[in-house]
């Protein structure tokens, strides 16, 4: 079967899509013997041999774990600070990557899969996959700034909204609950501080419907019927 490279590296575990264009131009991957830098390069599966920092990868079948990420590790599959990973908490032989990025200290919903199409499916903005988040902030919230958030807000990469804002605790407005389709880094905590609201913990409630109904720390497989919910609901 002819793929492209980066869906190879991505299906084989060692990195998201994207991640593996990263691998790719840094030089880090090679065809057989060749160093290849085209992002658009295609491997045969049957007939070539992929090597990433000298390893060769194989395609594994495909596992998709849901974690409830606790604070004081990083979403990648490795630290240059060797902190501890979200890969880290997980007894399993697969080689996966996670979908996706939550900060340090953000807790809550994070897929865990070596599927590249998957990933790209719950990233890609074109598919508007929701987010429900927990946060809370320093100081109470506004009725105005309530409806800049819900009609718009500009950061540095463009204008951006949260598609819904409520108050779970009516008498306390330092708590709330936004729902957005937005996966740029640092979202939810820069739209907070564009109007000047310093964020103090954030939680992932929810992804593609998907909530964590797991101890934080834990994890475990999506099943097949959630699997398969996200796809027909997202693929378009």
């Amino acid at each position: 079967m002819i793929v492209r490279l980066n869906k190879y590296i991505a299906d084989s575990g060692a990195a998201s899509r994207r991640k593996a264009d990263e691998y790719i131009l840094q030089g880090r991957v090679n065809v057989n013997r060749d160093v290849v830098l085209d992002l658009g390069h295609k491997v045969d599966t049957e007939k070539d041999d992929i090597y990433l920092d000298g390893e060769k990868l194989h395609i594994q079948r495909h596992v998709y774990y849901l974690l409830n990420k606790p604070r004081g590790v990083v979403t990648t599959t490795d630290d240059e600070k060797n902190r501890a990973t979200v890969i880290d908490l997980l007894k399993i032989k697969e080689k996966v990557f996670p979908v996706g990025r939550l900060d340090y200290n953000t807790t809550g919903v994070l897929f865990i899969t070596n599927d590249g199409d998957f990933s790209y499916l719950l990233t890609h903005p074109k598919n508007n996959v929701p987010r429900q988040y927990e946060v809370k902030v320093e100081r109470p919230i506004n009725d105005e700034d309530v409806q800049k958030f819900l009609k718009g807000v500009y950061l540095q990469t463009g204008r951006a909204v949260f598609k819904t804002l409520t108050f779970p605790k009516k008498s306390d407005r330092k708590f709330v609950e936004v729902s957005c389709v937005e996966g740029r880094n640092h979202f939810v905590k820069n739209m907070f501080g564009a109007l000047g609201y310093n964020v103090i913990s954030l939680n992932r409630k929810s992804y593609a419907g998907i909530t964590a109904d797991i101890p934080v720390g834990s994890y475990r497989p999506l099943t097949p019927n959630e699997i398969n919910k996200i796809k027909e609901t997202y693929a378009g």
